[in-house]
């Protein structure tokens, strides 16, 4: 549907958009949760990274380095002759393994930013604290 009959059926049901006021109650969307955590959440969502994504993903990316090499070996030239399949193979291999790396380095970085919320909070907190608590001429009186 080309946007000119999306707006013309929009505004023929009554449908406006109105940026200038609140969500509604339970976060952005209908039924949505808001996004809002507790220290324990996030320190649950670390170590659900650590004890659990991070090795899973390391031991399925193992898995697959063993079978994709078996295969790559299987159809590579053993006369002169070999299948095309073993070069496609040990390229998709290549490509897959680096989005393995991106993804594990990924969940370091979101674990690490989990753990370190709740100082970058406090850190603010003080920051904030001592620029509004800085000596005035007022307080000699």
């Amino acid at each position: 549907m080309v946007w000119d009959e999306r707006g013309q059926i929009r505004a023929d049901s009554g449908e406006r958009m109105r940026l200038n006021q609140l969500a509604p109650d339970g976060g952005g969307g209908a039924g949505t949760p808001d996004l809002a955590s507790t220290p324990a959440q996030k320190k649950a969502a670390a170590n659900a990274i650590e004890k659990h994504l991070e090795p899973d993903t390391k031991k399925a990316g193992d898995k697959a380095e063993e079978s994709t090499g078996a295969a790559v070996k299987e159809f590579t030239a053993k006369d002169g002759e070999g299948w095309d399949t073993s070069a496609a193979l040990k390229k998709a291999h290549e490509a897959w393994e680096k989005q393995v790396k991106a993804l594990m380095n990924r969940l370091g970085s979101e674990k690490q930013a989990l753990r370190n919320t709740s100082l970058l909070f406090q850190n603010n907190d003080i920051g904030i604290a001592t620029q509004a608590r800085q000596s005035s001429s007022l307080d000699k009186y």
